[in-house]
């Protein structure tokens, strides 16, 4: 097996710290000695637990000297929750270091390759580079600006309705797309709806993961008035994440009191024509150490979302339905441009098959 085939094995093992790790990376790490035989894996498990490259070298032992070592992020030189993992490389004996990617934190960027190269260490970095920066798109995005990589989900019919005239929602799509996005959730910090979702549904927001419980996204619920019904799930469940309602500044702070309390939070935020202001929201959001969201609103909050120009990713779900009427809800409502070469241009596109359900996913151009 040569450099791409153990730096694969590595992702692959970074992948299984998905929706744990936040706000760290995702990171995996295998050692290979001198006759190319593995003797030590690991992953990054949970934030505040040790890094990949150390289970990895604990897992090896001494047969870690004169060892490579394949990691998918650059080893960190810095103390934080843990010592630093160039640290533990160097005192493990580790001749040969392969980095698919650097790290993007402006603060450490390039300290840790360099200071095993300065320590004897043969360093090759850019193996399986691409793979890794996607696998860990919501923290390079969040580590160097603090705004949340925000993602739109919507289910719609084939002629692109979300909702009937009355509506009605459940379901658009089928089980299998339902159980990718409870895994969406499950991945991401923040779950955003607006208020209209709340009355129409009263949903809990939560993820349901079936085999094994997946980490439940805060909650964030935009309510200009602060209009949210006291009995709302949004603000009874039974969760480690809280629940964040987004109001305009004029609400009072009696209002707030009402609805404030344990595991929900009141977040002031600027507005314009009943509408959230989007940047200093997620300035906001990214303040709380929200690194990732995912809207999942109506077409009003969907439609001011990409006008605003703030969606970084998009999961579209296309169900074997057509209403054939021109009254249902649209994926997205409000303006849009007067001219086809203003719409929104996409790029990397991959189409998936969710049972009968056609699901595209994409980047905003």
């Amino acid at each position: 097996m040569d450099d791409t085939g153990y730096m694969t094995m590595a992702l692959e093992l970074a992948a299984r710290g998905r929706g744990y790790t936040s706000p760290n990376p995702m990171v995996g790490a295998v050692v290979v000695d001198a006759d190319g035989r593995i003797v030590g894996k690991g992953f990054h498990e949970a934030a505040g637990q040790p890094h990949a490259e150390v289970m990895a070298l604990k897992a090896a032992g001494s047969r870690a000297e004169g060892a490579t070592l394949y990691v998918t992020l650059e080893p960190c030189n810095h103390y934080g929750r843990t010592p630093p993992c160039t640290q533990a490389i160097r005192n493990a004996g580790i001749r040969r270091l392969v980095v698919a990617s650097g790290d993007p934190n402006p603060d450490v960027n390039g300290g840790g390759s360099a200071y095993l190269e300065q320590h004897g260490v043969s360093v090759k970095t850019g193996v399986c580079e691409s793979e890794a920066r996607k696998l860990n798109e919501v923290f390079y995005k969040y580590i160097v600006s603090k705004i949340p990589f925000v993602v739109v989900k919507c289910a719609a019919t084939l002629d692109g309705r979300i909702a009937t005239r009355t509506g009605d929602s459940k379901w658009v799509s089928g089980e299998a797309s339902r159980r990718f996005v409870h895994s969406l959730r499950h991945d991401l910090d923040g779950i955003l709806v607006g208020i209209g979702t709340v009355l129409a549904d009263d949903p809990s927001l939560t993820a349901r993961m079936g085999v094994g419980k997946g980490n439940d996204p805060v909650r964030i619920i935009l309510d200009s008035h602060l209009s949210i019904p006291p009995k709302s799930k949004v603000l009874h469940l039974d969760s480690a994440t809280e629940t964040v309602i987004v109001c305009e500044v004029s609400v009072s702070d009696e209002k707030i009191s009402r609805i404030q309390r344990d595991g929900v939070q009141v977040v002031k935020t600027v507005t314009e024509n009943d509408l959230v202001s989007w940047e200093p929201l997620l300035a906001q959001l990214g303040k709380l150490g929200i690194t990732s969201i995912l809207i999942e609103g109506g077409g009003r909050v969907i439609g001011s979302a990409f006008r605003a120009q703030i969606v970084d990713k998009l999961f579209f779900f296309f169900a074997p339905k057509i209403l054939g009427g021109d009254d249902g809800m649209p994926i997205c409502s409000g303006p849009g441009p007067n001219l086809m070469q203003d719409a929104i241009p996409l790029r990397d596109l991959q189409v998936h098959r969710f049972g009968g359900d056609l699901m595209i996913e994409a980047y905003m151009g």
